[in-house]
């Protein structure tokens, strides 16, 4: 004779393998649930923070007195000021190279071209964007210079621009009004408007994070977005001394067009994907019966009659667990304890 005890809470049960229910205990109640195919994940929740990508400090070539500055947590969008310094703006223009050194009539280049993009967007027409500065190129800057209220030299330096690849969120602002500040000083530290979740993932769990994996985030309130693991850090960071000592990875997932609200800097929670079993069955985990001899069995529902069946067991996730056995096939009903 077979002998099994529930698994999960309630009252314990005995069972006899014709199937016979013996009271050990109070009488359980019990449901049913259903085995069902498909695929089995398991995830492991994770600490992590809402921010913004693409943190970064800003360097300009101009030298003087700070007149102007941004208030942290503003958006600056291309042609708009970063800060200005000795009364002359410092403009934000779109573009991935930096400005390296004063364009003028004559030059030629993919800078060159990034500005002439810049002007293009902001309005200034009459010249042909591509590699040439020309004097019709020319025109057009000192057009924007007198907009801008700078001198109409016709040409475009470090003094007068940062080229960065967007719009940027004011993160910290390093040169305040009032305060001298000289080329090659950081002014502000900036992000992106991209809003993303930053994990700082325990080495030893690196591999739950893999590029392009779909993670599941629950903001602060309990609402929970889909978002999407866009970089992983090759690099691992190390905190502390001694036993506190504690190595981590960089890990950002991108949040799409999720709503996040007005969230910035708080906490939030991540489930990564653990493990993954494809197109396999699976029950309710209160639906396993624990032999009394060793192994695992779930309770057979056929109408009126039950019956009890060995299974082995498998991945957990999501509250069930994978089972393969003689007695079990997709559609047929378990016994599980009643609530």
């Amino acid at each position: 004779m077979a002998v099994v005890v529930v698994v999960g809470g309630g009252s314990a049960l005995a069972w006899t393998a014709d199937g016979g229910e013996a009271q050990a205990g109070n009488t359980a109640k019990l449901r049913t649930a259903v085995v069902s195919r498909g695929d089995l994940v398991d995830t492991e929740t994770v600490d992590g923070k809402l921010t913004h990508d693409d943190v970064r400090e800003v360097w300009t070539g101009a030298s003087g007195v700070v007149t102007w500055a941004p208030e942290e947590g503003a958006t600056v969008k291309r042609g708009g000021a970063l800060l200005k310094v000795a009364g002359d703006p410092v403009t934000l223009m779109y573009g991935g190279s930096p400005m390296y050194r004063t364009l003028k009539n004559g030059d030629s280049g993919k800078d060159v071209r990034q500005l002439e993009q810049n002007l293009r967007a902001l309005g200034y027409q009459g010249m042909t964007v591509d590699e040439e500065f020309t004097g019709a190129t020319e025109i057009a800057v000192k057009e924007w210079q007198d907009d801008r209220g700078l001198e109409q030299t016709g040409m475009v330096d470090g003094v007068q621009v940062v080229f960065l690849d967007g719009p940027v969120q004011i993160r910290e602002v390093k040169a305040p009004e009032g305060k001298q500040t000289a080329k090659g000083q950081p002014v502000l530290t900036v992000a992106g408007t991209r809003r993303v979740v930053h994990v700082d993932l325990d080495a030893d769990k690196q591999d739950l994070a893999r590029k392009g994996a779909k993670v599941s985030v629950e903001l602060p309130g309990g609402k929970k977005v889909e978002g999407t693991i866009s970089s992983v850090s090759e690099v691992a960071q190390s905190t502390g001394e001694g036993q506190e000592k504690k190595t981590t990875i960089g890990v950002d997932i991108s949040l799409g067009d999720a709503g996040t609200g007005r969230f910035d800097e708080a906490p939030v929670s991540v489930e990564l994907e653990s493990e993954r079993r494809e197109d396999v069955l699976s029950v309710p985990v209160e639906a396993l019966l624990a032999l009394r001899e060793g192994g695992f069995g779930v309770e057979v529902v056929d109408g009126g009659r039950r019956r009890l069946a060995a299974v082995e067991i498998g991945a957990f996730g999501g509250g069930r667990v994978e089972v393969a056995g003689a007695g079990v096939a997709e559609g047929v009903q378990v016994g599980v304890p009643a609530e």
